[in-house]
C-alpha cells in the first residue's frame, strides 16, 4: 500500500509496508479479466462471498499509473494482475481473522507516526505530511489505517509461515558446494547444415500437424473501430498570431531570466537634493534620446565612477539582486532598451539591459507562436470538446458527429482485445473503451476518451467478428512452414542420438568439438544458456572417462559430452546470498502452498 506513497517503488503489484513478502511472485497470472466479470456492473469477483469491486480495481490501476512505475501501455495486462492479488489478499485476511491474527488501534498509531514517509525533516512525524501524502496516493486517514491493519494481518501471517521452515546445516552445506562446483564440457552444434534431410511435407502430414496445434491458428474477436478525434494542437496549426501578442509573450517567458545591465546613477541627500538630482537625471536621459551613448552619457553624469568608467556596465543579475524597484524596471525591458529614471536609495537610476541571457526573440518565434495559437484556441477547443460530448451521446452513428464538427472520420484495420494498436489507438484506455459493455455489446458511441491535454476521441464499432478457427487453406503456408521445421529438427535429433550412441561404444568421432573450461553456474559464459544448464544436469563422469547427452536447442540439438566435475573455491559472499535465496525460496513455497490450498478451498467467482 505505501508504494504509491514511497518514491522509487519497485513493484507496480505488491503492496509491502516493511520488508520484502516473499508472497510477491506468488500473486500474479489469472486468466483475462475483461469477458469474465459477472452481470454485476461493479461487483468484478466474490471471494467466499465477499465482493471485489470494480471500484477496488480502479482505484489499485490508477494508483499505479500514478506512481510512473507502469507504462501506459500495460493498464490492460495491470487490471489482470490487481484482480488476481485482490483475491489472493481477500483470502490470506480472511484465513488470517479466522486464525485471531488482530491488530489493535495502538499498534497502528505507533507504526504510522514511526513511517519515515510522514516524517519532517528533522524527523518527526508531521501531521500535514500525512494528510498530503495519502491525498497524493488517493488515500483518506480512514481508508489507509483499514488497508495498513489488513497488510499487517497478512505479513504477521507470512512472517509466521517463513520462520516455521528452515533448512538444516549439511543442507546448506550441500547446496554451498553445489553452488561453487565447476564443470568441464565439450559440445557441438548440428543445424541444418549437417544433415541432409529429406523434407517432403504431405497433405497428411499438414492436416495431422494443423488438427494438434489448432490454438495456434485461431483467430481472436476482433472488432473494425470508427473514431473521430479533436485535436487543439492541429487546431493551432497555421493559426495566424498578432506580432505584439507574441512580444508579450516572451516578455513573460523570460522575466525571470538573468540578464547584463548597465546603469546611470545619480544621488541626492548630501551635495544636491532629491528635485535636483531628478532633474538631472531626466537631463541624462534627454541626452540618451538625443543620440548619446550610454557610455558617453555615464562618464558625464553617474556618480558610481567605478562602473562609469565601464559604460556603466553592473555585470549580470538576477531578479532581487537590486530590490523590487529595479527589477520591476530592468526585468521589464527587452535587450538595448533603456528605463526612465527609476528612484531606489537615494538615487535616480537610468537602467540599460544589454544582454538578456537565454534565447532570443527570433530563436523563441516558432515555440512561442504555437504557445500563444493554442492559447487563442482554447476556447474554441473547449466548445468543440463539449459539442462533441452532446452530439455523440446522442447519435447513432459518428459520420454525422464527424460532418457537424468537421471532423475525419478515421477508420481502423481488424483489432483484438491485446493487440498492439496504431496510432491514437494505442493510448491508455481506447482499447478498453472499444471493448467495454456499452460500446462492443449494445453498439453504443463511447464517451468522450481524454487522450491528454490536447486530444479528445470518440470511438464506435463499426464491425466486429467472432473468435474462429482459421481455416487450413488460409495458413496453409505457415502451417508448411512450421512442418518442415519440425521435419528438418526431427532429422537433426536422430543425427544428434546416433552420434550419441556411437560416442557411448567407444567410437571415435570427426567432429569440431567447442571447448568449455571450468564453467560455472553463474558465470558469464558465451555457450548457450541451455548448454550450460543441461551440463550440470548431466551424471558425473568417472576418472578419464566422459558421459554425452543430447540437448534440444530453439533451432538444432547439440551434443554434449561431460568430461570432469570440480570444486571451485569458496566465495563466502556468493554462498551466503545463495543460502538467502535458498531460504526465501522454501518459504515462498510454504505460503504457495498455502494459497493453493485456500484457492482449492474457496468459492471465488469472478
Amino acid at each position: 500500500m505505501l508504494q504509491s506513497i514511497r518514491d522509487g517503488s519497485r513493484s507496480w503489484g505488491a503492496k509491502i509496508i516493511i520488508g520484502v513478502m516473499v508472497a510477491a511472485m506468488a500473486l500474479f497470472g489469472i486468466e483475462s479479466l475483461f469477458g469474465l466479470f459477472g452481470s454485476d456492473p461493479d461487483e468484478v469477483a466474490s471471494v467466499n462471498g465477499q465482493p471485489i469491486m470494480r471500484q477496488q480495481v480502479e482505484l489499485e490501476v490508477q494508483r499505479a499509473l500514478r506512481s510512473g512505475q507502469v507504462p501506459p501501455e500495460q493498464e490492460r495486462a495491470l487490471r489482470n494482475d490487481i484482480l488476481d492479488q485482490l483475491i489472493t489478499q481477500q483470502l490470506l485476511s480472511q484465513y488470517a481473522e479466522e486464525g485471531g491474527f488482530a491488530v489493535s488501534e495502538q499498534q497502528l498509531d505507533q507504526l504510522i507516526v514511526s513511517l519515515p514517509e510522514f516524517h519532517d525533516q528533522d524527523g518527526r512525524f508531521s501531521a500535514e505530511m500525512f494528510r498530503n501524502r495519502l491525498a497524493g496516493a488517493g488515500y483518506t486517514p480512514i481508508s489507509f489505517r483499514e488497508e495498513l491493519r489488513v497488510d499487517i494481518q497478512r505479513q504477521h501471517l507470512q512472517q509466521g509461515l517463513a520462520f516455521s521452515d528452515f533448512s538444516l546445516p549439511n543442507e546448506q552445506e550441500r547446496l554451498a558446494e553445489l553452488q561453487r562446483q565447476q564443470r568441464s564440457f565439450r559440445y557441438i552444434v548440428l543445424d541444418g547444415d549437417d544433415v541432409d534431410a529429406d523434407i517432403s511435407v504431405s497433405d497428411d502430414d499438414l492436416q495431422a500437424y494443423y488438427d494438434a496445434h489448432q490454438e495456434r491458428y485461431e483467430r481472436p474477436e476482433q472488432v473494425r473501430l470508427e473514431y473521430v478525434l479533436i485535436d487543439r494542437q492541429a487546431m493551432a496549426e497555421g493559426r495566424d498570431v498578432d506580432e505584439e501578442a507574441l512580444r508579450d509573450a516572451w516578455r513573460e517567458k523570460n522575466r525571470n531570466a538573468d540578464r547584463r545591465v548597465s546603469h546611470i546613477m545619480i544621488t541626492f541627500g548630501n551635495e544636491r537634493t532629491r528635485d535636483e538630482a531628478q532633474q538631472l537625471a531626466e537631463t541624462a536621459r534627454e541626452a540618451l534620446d538625443s543620440g548619446d551613448s550610454f557610455t558617453d552619457t555615464a562618464l558625464r553624469y553617474s556618480d558610481d565612477t567605478a562602473s562609469a568608467e565601464e559604460g556603466g556596465d553592473l555585470g549580470v543579475i538576477s531578479r532581487g539582486f537590486f530590490g523590487e524597484a529595479f527589477d520591476e524596471a530592468a526585468f521589464g525591458l527587452e535587450e538595448g532598451d533603456v528605463s526612465q529614471p527609476v528612484e531606489l536609495d537615494n538615487a535616480f537610476h537610468i537602467i540599460q539591459v544589454t544582454d538578456i541571457q537565454g534565447p532570443t526573440f527570433e530563436e523563441q518565434r516558432d515555440e512561442l507562436a504555437r504557445e500563444v495559437a493554442l492559447r487563442d484556441i482554447d476556447d474554441e477547443f473547449n466548445q468543440r470538446v463539449q459539442q462533441l460530448i452532446d452530439e455523440s451521446f446522442a447519435a447513432d452513428d459518428l459520420q454525422s458527429v464527424a460532418d457537424e464538427l468537421g471532423l475525419t472520420l478515421q477508420e481502423s484495420d481488424w483489432l483484438a482485445r491485446d493487440d498492439e494498436a496504431d496510432g491514437v489507438l494505442s493510448e491508455p484506455g481506447v482499447m478498453s473503451a472499444a471493448f467495454s459493455n456499452d460500446v462492443f455489446e449494445e453498439g453504443y458511441n463511447s464517451e468522450v476518451i481524454e487522450l491528454d491535454q490536447d486530444r479528445r476521441l470518440v470511438l464506435r464499432v463499426a464491425e466486429q467478428r467472432d473468435a474462429t478457427l482459421l481455416p487450413l487453406d488460409e495458413v496453409r503456408e505457415d502451417v508448411e512452414m512450421s512442418v518442415a521445421a519440425e521435419q528438418q529438427q526431427e532429422a537433426l535429433r536422430e543425427e544428434a542420438q546416433a552420434l550419441v550412441a556411437s560416442l557411448r561404444d567407444g567410437q571415435s568421432a570427426d567432429v569440431a568439438w567447442l571447448e568449455a573450461n571450468s564453467v560455472s553456474r553463474q558465470a558469464d559464459s558465451t555457450v548457450p544458456q541451455l548448454i550450460v544448464q543441461e551440463a550440470f544436469r548431466m551424471e558425473r563422469p568417472e576418472e578419464g572417462e566422459s558421459v554425452y547427452r543430447t540437448v534440444e536447442l530453439p533451432q538444432g540439438v547439440a551434443v554434449v559430452a561431460l568430461d570432469s566435475v570440480s570444486v571451485g573455491e569458496v566465495d563466502e559472499q556468493m554462498e551466503t546470498f545463495v543460502a538467502q535465496m535458498a531460504e526465501q525460496l522454501r518459504a515462498q513455497s510454504v505460503l504457495q502452498g498455502l494459497i493453493d490450498d485456500l484457492r482449492s478451498d474457496a468459492d471465488i467467482e469472478r
